[in-house]
């Protein structure tokens, strides 16, 4: 129990640290335009290139984890966001801090994607309150980085500057991790170095369609959504606070989904529900921004549900942790892909058109992709798995 309560606490402080240099770069984006002299396309690089990386390298992590054990992976992996945040942070020209993007990136696809391997290979039994916790820090880190962007920046007086606190934090939990996890066994399923990816299963491409669409929509909107509100005559320290409010209110239904979904309702029901509850308020920044703050709230709440939720299905589908990284790395890697390009194409569509709002719209069309998917995730469908193969 006591090795169990240290991976919990450390999958909690290690998941803080995996998306404050996506999340936060958001309400940073005007000064970073400013500053680098870059179009809206080119500053949605930033917000591309950490999650392209987060699909492309989800496929390799489970040999990864399995060469090198998920402890000392994951402690690998921060060390990467830590050390290419900061040399980020520190690079002169807009070239350079989209290079070394690449490097944040690297580490996030690899540590994501070795989460849900750790959880089945010791929270077989609980599986949605132990991917809660680490979605928990998620979650928090969401918040803090994207509440905590502007003033850092206006404080220190350069953008920069909140990326070397958010960089240094997560050097910092390097050696948190690996304390908290001591009593771990360095090589727990040596089983994951052969991989095996389940493109034959239906049920896999459902899983992959449904995270596809909803990193569309939270990419998108954590990317886009400050700069929407500014162009909309709002000051940037309020259009962060905005968004700021969609990352905080998660952690409402974070706190509560992982302890209630173990308990009664089934995964279809969660998913769709929230789908359909965030993509109405997509659609109501688009068409009514004045309820901002009500919709930015909506969408905050029903992110802590479809979350951890989705992270949770390749355990329930998965006979053993070799399968459940198959279909984790398989959600992960394409999902990932596919949410990738939103960002810059969504820029691209705010410099095409000349307005966010046309921004918006496409994002509620994500949203209602990832309803209609989620509603095809019966219980006889998750109960059925995904075969691994040998």
């Amino acid at each position: 129990m006591h090795r169990r309560s240290g991976l919990l606490a450390g999958l909690f402080l290690a998941g803080l640290a995996l998306r404050p240099q996506i999340i936060g770069v958001g309400p940073l984006i005007p000064a970073i335009e400013d500053d680098l002299d870059v179009s809206h396309a080119v500053a949605g690089l930033l917000g591309t290139i950490p999650v392209l990386c987060m699909g492309v390298f989800a496929l390799p992590a489970p040999r990864l984890g399995g060469r090198l054990g998920t402890r000392l992976a994951i402690a690998l992996c921060l060390a990467l966001i830590g050390t290419f945040g900061l040399a980020r942070a520190a690079a002169p020209g807009a070239a350079g801090v989209i290079l070394l993007t690449f490097g944040v990136g690297l580490g996030l696809g690899f540590a994501q994607a070795l989460m849900p391997v750790a959880v089945k290979e010791r929270f077989w039994a609980r599986p949605v309150f132990a991917t809660g916790i680490y979605v928990l820090g998620f979650n928090i880190g969401s918040a803090l980085s994207s509440a905590l962007a502007v003033p850092i920046a206006d404080a220190a007086g350069s953008w920069r500057w909140s990326l070397v606190v958010f960089s240094a934090v997560t050097v910092a939990l390097v050696p948190i991790w690996i304390w908290l996890t001591r009593g771990e066994p360095p090589h727990r399923r040596p089983e994951v170095t052969h991989l095996r990816l389940p493109w034959h299963s239906g049920t896999a491409w459902i899983l992959v369609g449904i995270f596809g669409s909803m990193a569309c929509v939270f990419y998108g909107l954590n990317n886009w959504l400050s700069d929407a509100y500014v162009e909309r005559g709002w000051s940037e320290g309020k259009a962060g606070a905005l968004l700021a409010v969609l990352n905080i209110t998660a952690l409402v239904t974070t706190f509560i989904i992982p302890w209630l979904a173990d308990r009664m309702g089934s995964r279809r029901t969660y998913l769709a529900g929230s789908g359909a509850v965030a993509t109405a308020c997509v659609v109501g920044l688009a068409a009514a921004p004045s309820g901002a703050w009500v919709w930015a709230a909506g969408i905050g709440l029903c992110t802590g549900v479809m979350f951890p939720t989705v992270m949770t299905l390749p355990v329930d589908v998965g006979s053993r942790p070799s399968v459940v990284a198959g279909v984790a790395a398989m959600m992960l890697g394409v999902g990932y892909t596919i949410g990738a390009f939103a960002p810059t194409l969504l820029g691209a569509a705010r410099d095409l058109t000349g307005t966010y709002t046309t921004t918006l719209w496409l994002i509620a069309g994500a949203g209602a992709i990832l309803f209609g998917l989620s509603t095809a995730m019966s219980q006889k469908r998750i109960d059925s798995g995904v075969a691994g193969r040998t």
